[in-house]
């Protein structure tokens, strides 16, 4: 391990949190070091438009957004390693960082890893992974023009891209397994008054059937325990999110949900390691909320680096 391996600060986690603590590291001139990780720009990469953050009064693409934090990062002086933490030991100081590609060494964390989308667990979703199973109709709605799709969540997500189906399928039909949806007032109302759109209420996908692709979904009803049986083009899934902890391998408090516990300033349990964002947050989880946390981490590393100096 050489000096130029080594980093005052290292941001794991390239989603706003990530990108927004980059972008107030810098400004401190702590030349800070992103390690991207698999998915670039996080969970908005995989949102077709974003009307509730600030200043997009119009609403704007989830990957331009994150384009734009990304501009913003390295035009204050953010060093950007497009590459994923294999290792990370908290052991011992400096902080040893393996990603697939080098070794890195740090003073200060942040941590912003994100989470990931849950899947159903039920046969035959494995199998069809990828061919005809789905968590980003903004990728892949495209292929089901003409089609007719199913959706299973209630929440904002899966209102969003159900919406936005509409513009390729001929009919996309929720399946939520509560009588109503949970997701806001505006999303739902778009939503039951788009002609394309159905729902199935009081019900889960209990099986997944096809041979090459997503041809059929077995559903089981939660109150009448009947089972049906509908024919499917394809299924996009958004029943909530796991945090991605995995290379944290219990060396962090965690809740009972797995998400990373921090304090008012996202202080971590372990001293010089910050979290921001949705692995962090199992409340919010918003663009808005996961940049503030963002911000307020790499002002709380910046007050220890600083006090480090003195």
């Amino acid at each position: 391990m050489t000096n130029e391996n080594h980093r005052q600060l290292i941001i794991i986690g390239s989603g706003p949190a990530g990108f927004t603590a980059a972008i107030y590291a810098a400004r401190a001139e702590l030349n800070p070091l992103l390690i991207t990780g698999m998915k670039l720009y996080g969970q908005p990469s995989k949102t077709n438009t974003i009307e509730n953050y600030p200043g997009f009064p119009k609403g704007i693409e989830g990957p331009e957004l994150g384009r734009l934090f990304e501009d913003q990062a390295r035009e204050f002086g953010t060093e950007i390693v497009y590459d994923m933490v294999s290792e990370l030991d908290l052991s011992q100081r400096p902080f040893t960082v393996k990603t697939y590609g080098t070794v890195f060494t740090a003073d200060v964390l942040i941590l912003a890893m994100g989470t990931e989308y849950n899947r159903l667990g039920v046969p035959g979703e494995e199998a069809l992974q990828g061919r005809g199973i789905s968590n980003c109709a903004t990728c892949d709605g495209y292929f089901y023009r003409g089609k007719n799709v199913h959706v299973v969540g209630g929440g904002d997500a899966a209102v969003e891209e159900a919406i936005f189906l509409t513009r390729f399928a001929d009919s996309v039909t929720i399946i939520h397994r509560r009588d109503q949806l949970r997701a806001g007032a505006i999303l739902e109302k778009r939503a039951r008054e788009n002609p394309k759109i159905k729902f199935i209420w009081d019900s889960v996908v209990s099986e997944i059937e096809g041979e090459n692709s997503v041809e059929s979904l077995v559903l089981k009803n939660l109150k009448t325990d009947e089972v049906t049986k509908v024919p499917s083009d394809g299924l996009f899934v958004y029943i909530g999110q796991t945090p991605i902890t995995d290379i944290l391998a219990d060396q962090i408090a965690l809740d009972a949900k797995g998400y990373i516990i921090v304090d008012e300033h996202m202080q971590t349990s372990v001293p010089q390691v910050f979290a921001a964002g949705d692995v962090a947050d199992p409340l919010y989880r918003q663009v808005v909320t996961a940049a503030g946390m963002g911000a307020a981490a790499a002002i709380s590393a910046t007050h220890y680096i600083e006090a480090l100096k003195e």
